[in-house]
């Protein structure tokens, strides 16, 4: 049940990071605070739609 989504950084737009979440937990989008290497700092990142 679990499914891979990309993460992407509200700030600048890259995407920077691949993780797992599992559906039947965690409907919503996910969001975490990751560090973002282009700005160099600590960023929001969110969950994105399409393929990984």
């Amino acid at each position: 049940m679990r499914v891979k989504v990309t993460l992407e950084c509200t700030e600048c737009g890259d995407r920077n990071y691949i993780t797992t979440k599992n559906k039947r937990n965690d409907e919503q989008r996910l969001e975490l605070r990751k560090y973002c290497p282009r700005l160099r700092k600590m960023t929001l990142h969110r969950e994105t739609k399409g393929k990984n």
